[in-house]
């Protein structure tokens, strides 16, 4: 490999982070298209490594191309974002069972340290991002590597679900709640509790996503 095409290829995974990134953070919002010259001025590279970092998108099922339109971020459908939620039931409570026995004390204890800044946050992208994080950390408490890989490859679809319902103060504040019970029961040990709790938490997020769609669905913005 020439030393130009080793270039590109580094800067194709700078530029692909970069995107995820975007993505995750809401910057880039589902149905937002992907302009190859835009991106290249904004990340500082030429348009190779930005074209590249598309197309590993599109084989993440992040992105797709649309006619007339070209390369945007994929909007999930209805039924898509339905069975994404039941695949997050399957392997979150499984997670939250495993961690309940598996997690050590410092692991729980850094839950509860991630729970009090969720608290402090307020409702919104910080929220969102620590959020995330305690699932992340959960994950990693349950020390199942199978289970891992499984729930990894979810969380990238999960990136184009739209913005956060961690936004919306009400959902905020009963999240935190959620957060709570599974805490509880990780620190008693009770696998049934935590499993329990974690179906509450993602079954009241689902419901959020579902009046969150049904705005979009009535905003022709999003059409």
């Amino acid at each position: 490999m020439d030393n130009s095409s080793s270039q590109d290829g580094l800067q194709g995974n700078a530029a692909y982070s970069a995107l995820l990134q975007e993505i995750r953070e809401g910057r880039l919002s589902p149905g937002d298209r992907l302009r190859e010259t835009d991106l290249a001025t904004r990340f500082s590279v030429s348009r190779t490594p930005v074209r590249e970092a598309i197309r590993q998108l599109e084989a993440d099922g992040l992105v797709t191309h649309l006619p007339r339109v070209g390369a945007t971020v994929r909007r999930l459908d209805y039924s898509e974002v339905m069975e994404l939620y039941e695949m997050r039931v399957v392997l979150e409570c499984t997670a939250a069972r495993m961690a309940a026995r598996a997690a050590s004390d410092v692991e729980i204890a850094e839950l509860g340290a991630i729970s009090d800044a969720l608290s402090q946050s307020g409702a919104g992208t910080e929220a969102s991002r620590l959020n995330r994080q305690f699932h992340l950390a959960l994950l990693n408490a349950a020390k199942n590597r199978f289970l891992t890989k499984s729930m990894l490859s979810l969380q990238k679809a999960m990136l184009i679900l739209g913005r956060t319902t961690l936004a919306d103060a009400e959902r905020y504040e009963n999240a935190l709640a959620e957060h709570q019970a599974i805490l509880d029961a990780l620190v008693t040990r009770d696998g049934d509790a935590a499993e329990a709790a974690m179906r509450a938490h993602i079954i009241a997020g689902q419901r959020a996503r579902i009046r969150a769609l049904r705005v979009d669905f009535d905003d022709p913005n999003t059409l």
